[in-house]
């Protein structure tokens, strides 16, 4: 009975991902802005934050400063690690790459 109601349900739960986005700083050229997005299914809200919890716990992630790791639901921000300075960048002269 519980299985064909998680099966009815999941539909309908919010999706989860974990998104790292990694800042690369050259003096004299804009700073390259590049996105890493791990996605997860309708529901896996236990697999996801356990994902994002290594990511941030990672020795590697620290020291490639500057990072900010995100944990989102449905697109919404509900957990964010900064490691670097981040809130000093000026927003404008930042490039996607």
């Amino acid at each position: 009975m519980k299985r064909i109601l998680k099966k009815v349900i999941k539909p309908f739960m919010p999706s989860y991902e974990v998104v790292t986005t990694t800042y690369q700083v050259i003096p004299g050229l804009p700073i390259t802005k590049r996105l890493s997005t791990h996605s997860f299914e309708k529901g896996e809200s236990k697999e996801a934050k356990e994902f994002y919890g290594k990511v941030v716990s990672s020795d590697f992630t620290k020291k490639l400063a500057p990072v900010e790791v995100q944990l989102r639901v449905a697109g919404i921000t509900i957990k964010k690690a900064q490691y670097g300075p981040i809130e000093k960048f000026n927003k404008k002269k930042i490039a996607q790459s």
